[in-house]
């Protein structure tokens, strides 16, 4: 049997939170792609971004109560090899009803697969650093991506975007099929926190918390190339600062596996957001390159470090991996609405708009991850919510 120790096991979990997560790396590759090879508005860019992070919520939302019974095998691997199908038919059409409809099923079984990726993290002995470990990988998926998809898109075309998205489900689907690991079981997970349990109040903040700073995220991901090359930066200084982006995002993972037990993670929830917030005025207000390009390097850092922390409070909370495995559900139904909120933001008032946009979801963020430390341990679930 594989498990989460050995490392089969690691590896097909980290190349599957590479697969489920490629839009905390791809956003502004993507969005800016489908606005200047596609030719669409950046709200209909938004929007086809924002269905298939919808369609994974839908996903998540869905087989999340059920991941104890689930096989989680069978499931990741037909999940990434759907996405991989989805997005290779994309790759052969401009119309953007298809390509809506192509986003959304893709986004569906991306996020199955992610599920319960994250479920069986969540079911790890150290679920704080294993997250920390495929965050690693994601830094490492990053470099590769953002260094070489803008130049082959900028040689071949828009379609090579959708082929690189289906060669990463592929290799996702792959690594399932061969190595996905069946989740520990923690000793402390009896029948009282099986699935028939009421998930802490405290859960509920943290996935609200989570869902905010993913809000805040996709927003500003996806159009951070945009503002750059629209101020006149040039495709090679963009670039260079994409490049820069996914170098930075190899440390912060790492950093917070080193200081799980140095740094108060009350802290951490609390200057992550007010963090985040402020590099988004700098990088939407800068009427210069250099603080644009520092603020941008390390903005998904702070996603990345405090979600690592995040993750780690709430599996302490919930050892049943039932509120992990809707991790895809917490980010993205911010990410969802993200692409298409700046989208609209951004075509009717400017960049500008969206660093206001930030301090308030943000500031929302802070208030819910607060309320994690004041909220009893165990309490009444929300309404039609098991």
């Amino acid at each position: 049997m594989i498990t989460t120790n050995s490392l089969r096991g690691r590896v097909a979990l980290m190349v599957g939170h590479c697969a489920g997560m490629v839009d905390l790396v791809a956003l502004p590759v993507w969005v800016g792609t489908l606005i200047s090879v596609y030719r669409f508005d950046p709200q209909q860019a938004g929007l086809l971004a924002t269905l298939f992070l919808a369609g994974a919520v839908l996903a998540s939302l869905v087989l999340a109560p059920f991941f104890q019974v689930l096989p989680g095998r069978v499931l990741a691997t037909a999940g990434f090899a759907a996405a991989a199908v989805g997005f290779a038919v994309a790759s052969t059409t401009p119309q953007f009803a298809l390509l809506a409809l192509l986003h959304a099923a893709s986004g569906v079984a991306a996020g199955a697969a992610l599920s319960v990726t994250h479920g069986t993290i969540a079911r790890s002995h150290n679920p704080h650093r294993m997250f920390a470990l495929v965050g690693m990988a994601l830094g490492v998926f990053a470099i590769v991506f953002l260094g070489g998809t803008p130049v082959l898109v900028a040689q071949q075309g828009g379609a090579v975007l959708f082929q690189v998205f289906a060669g990463v489900m592929a290799v996702g689907a792959l690594a399932a099929a061969l190595a996905f690991p069946q989740p520990d079981t923690p000793t402390e997970s009896g029948p009282s926190r099986g699935s028939s349990a009421p998930l802490p109040v405290a859960v509920w903040w943290g996935m609200l918390g989570i869902a905010a700073l993913g809000l805040v995220q996709s927003m500003t991901f996806s159009f951070l190339e945009r503002v750059g090359s629209d101020r006149g930066y040039g495709l090679q200084a963009v670039t260079g600062v994409l490049i820069a982006l996914g170098v930075v995002n190899l440390f912060p993972a790492a950093l917070a596996a080193v200081l799980e037990k140095r740094w108060s993670a009350r802290s951490v929830l609390l200057a992550g957001p007010a963090l985040q917030a402020l590099l988004v005025v700098v990088i939407m207000n800068s009427p210069v390159f250099a603080p644009y390009a520092a603020a941008a390097a390390v903005f998904a850092a702070v996603m990345i470090f405090t979600h690592t922390f995040a993750f780690g409070v709430l599996a302490r909370l919930d050892p049943s991996g039932r509120a992990l495995a809707a991790t895809p559900a917490m980010l993205m139904f911010g990410a969802a609405i993200g692409p298409i909120l700046g989208g609209t933001l951004v075509k009717a008032w400017g960049y500008g708009s969206l660093g206001v946009a930030a301090l308030l979801i943000d500031g929302l963020a802070m208030y819910a991850f607060a309320r994690i430390h004041r909220s009893p341990a165990h309490a009444k679930p929300l309404p039609g919510v098991a």
